[in-house]
């Protein structure tokens, strides 16, 4: 069988990190394209994981030949690189958040099904053992009617979203661009875009939710270039209200890096989702589930999205537990947030 051919387009800081050695664990693909700024890392990156093509110019990747393609590349960059990518005919794992803007991520999500072409957002949690048994639990049993969702995050982001430092554990080769995280113009916003991307595309997908309206309020402390604290009121589809909010904590602050965790309540139950704490709990009708869970269930990775992402080009059977329309709806709450944070008033879903 012919390996599946690999191209990825934004080799930053966690693509180095993380996503070029998850794909390395697989030894049926073929490292054919890789791009990003900056020749000498760039062919550092290439020679090390045997790339055929290395280029600054990412079209150079998608030229080549590629089944599968990884989108690294700054979040304003997502919608143009991975629009091309799909069109090429590569199945898409694509960082969160997809886009900026939700016009963007739905046409994302609508080229992906027009080409017939998987398209995987980096929502890591939502492929880890803790995370699959809650939503399967969501499935069989349920908490009836969305009435209440309350989502909270913290993660260490305060060096890197004020420019004084990288995340926790950044190698100096790794060491993320200041412009990735703290110019809007690429980054979209600070903490919302950076880390409740990632708590929206867990609870969102837990819940079925979709924001339909909401107020924030953002603050700079730090003289920061961008917001690192939010707070969020949502109103749903079908009536449910609820609050995401999120903070910069300070480095070490965590044992797991982020503390994140989800109350729902719906007319027939509610659910407790803690990923600091390994925490699963359910009651429906009165019954209590309670999962046994290993203290460091809720550690972060994002392993789960490459092998689905290589699954795909292998043309194996998998579940998408990120598609491009719950990425969508990510980015649709957070747009809601950014203009509301704006204009001072209650926004609307556009």
């Amino acid at each position: 069988m012919a390996k599946v051919r690999v191209g990825v387009i934004g080799a930053g800081s966690w693509a180095i990190a993380s996503h070029l050695p998850h794909l390395a664990n697989h030894d049926d693909l073929e490292f054919v394209g890789i791009s990003r700024k900056g020749p000498e890392i760039l062919k550092k990156i290439a020679d090390r994981y045997g790339f055929k093509v290395a280029s600054e110019d990412y079209r150079d990747v998608l030229n080549a030949g590629v089944d599968i393609c990884v989108i690294g590349s700054p979040t304003g960059l997502h919608h143009e690189h991975a629009k091309a990518a799909l069109e090429a005919g590569a199945h898409v794992m694509c960082e969160k958040p997809v886009t900026i803007n939700p016009t963007d991520a739905w046409d994302l999500d609508a080229t992906a099904k027009r080409v017939g072409k998987e398209l995987i957002i980096a929502f890591g949690w939502n492929y880890m053992p803790m995370m699959q048994e809650a939503k399967a639990l969501m499935e069989k049993y349920g908490i009836g009617d969305l009435e209440h969702l309350t989502i909270h995050m913290s993660s260490m982001t305060r060096e890197l979203l004020s420019n004084t430092g990288a995340y926790p554990d950044a190698t100096p080769e790794s060491l993320p661009d200041e412009k990735t995280w703290t110019d809007p113009t690429l980054s979209g916003g600070g903490y919302g875009q950076a880390q409740l991307s990632h708590a929206l595309g867990m609870g969102l997908w837990a819940t079925g939710a979709r924001a339909e309206s909401g107020f924030a309020l953002m603050s700079y402390p730090m003289n920061a270039p961008v917001e690192m604290h939010d707070a969020i009121s949502y109103r749903f589809e079908g009536g449910a209200i609820g609050s995401v909010s999120g903070g910069s904590a300070h480095a070490k602050a965590h044992k797991t890096y982020h503390a994140l965790e989800l109350r729902a309540i719906g007319s027939d139950g509610q659910i407790l989702l803690d990923l600091e704490r390994a925490a699963v709990w359910l009651y429906y009708k009165g019954e209590n589930i309670r999962l046994d869970l290993d203290d460091d269930a809720g550690y972060y990775n994002c392993q789960g999205p490459i092998d689905a992402l290589v699954a795909a080009g292998k043309g194996e059977k998998f579940r998408n537990y990120s598609p491009g329309e719950l990425g969508a709806r990510s980015v649709e709450a957070l747009d809601i947030a950014y203009r509301s944070a704006a204009s001072g008033k209650l926004e609307h879903r556009l």
